[in-house]
């Protein structure tokens, strides 16, 4: 039996989710952010050394890492289900965003997070003027204009086809949800982007996705 440790508003879910497609049984070790730091608890350390999630064990195997477990789970469990065919442009770009959205997407995704709370961080009043400016211009700078950036990208992929890889919904897309609901939740993903808004109502109707929340608790990248 597949163990899913998950935690709670975390890129686990879409293993979660993946699972719930394929229709593979599964159980799910929950584990809590701290609320105050919002990091992992320590007991997580005691399953991969990294002490973060996503994490899965299945037998003797133990895998992190969101697109590591996706490409085991489907090499294993997906017969070639979610995949397209070897060869094809489908594959190709099926690949590329599987890569994408971890390797492009998350890491302005995750440097917004940070410069905000930045600013919103509890310091001396003599310090709040410059780490505020700093946050500021860190943001304005770079960050928000990376992150227009690739949204404007990923909206122009999108006009052509519905789902990432292309006619058909593949676990490309379920890699690529994660940064889509955290650019909606906290990035400035909104209905100036129709295409991108419309691929996020088609993942959140598709009743896997649904039964995934179910299992996996509150997910609050969607509030």
């Amino acid at each position: 039996m597949i163990i899913v440790h998950h935690l709670n508003n975390s890129r686990s879910q879409r293993v979660l989710w993946l699972l719930e497609e394929l229709g593979v049984p599964y159980e799910v070790c929950r584990y809590q952010r701290d609320p105050k730091t919002m990091l992992a608890p320590a007991e997580l350390r005691a399953i991969h050394p990294l002490g973060k999630s996503p994490v899965i064990s299945d037998g003797q195997i133990t895998l992190a890492e969101s697109g590591a477990i996706v490409e085991y789970l489907l090499e294993k469990y997906g017969n070639g289900r979610l995949v397209p065919a070897p060869g094809t442009p489908d594959r190709l770009r099926y690949t590329y965003w599987l890569h994408f959205a971890e390797g492009s997407a998350m890491p302005p995704l995750l440097l917004k997070l940070i410069f905000e709370r930045i600013k919103r961080t509890r310091v001396p009043f003599f310090v709040r003027p410059i780490t505020r400016g700093i946050a500021d211009r860190t943001l304005t700078s770079f960050v928000d204009p990376n992150l227009v950036r690739i949204f404007d990208y990923l909206e122009s992929e999108l006009q052509s086809r519905d789902w990432f890889a292309g006619s058909a919904f593949t676990a490309a897309d379920i890699q690529m949800s994660y940064p889509l609901e955290a650019a909606h939740a906290r990035a400035g993903l909104d209905a100036s982007r129709p295409r991108m808004i419309a691929w996020l109502e088609r993942i959140h109707a598709r009743p896997a996705y649904g039964r995934a929340l179910e299992s996996g608790g509150a997910y609050d990248l969607l509030s």
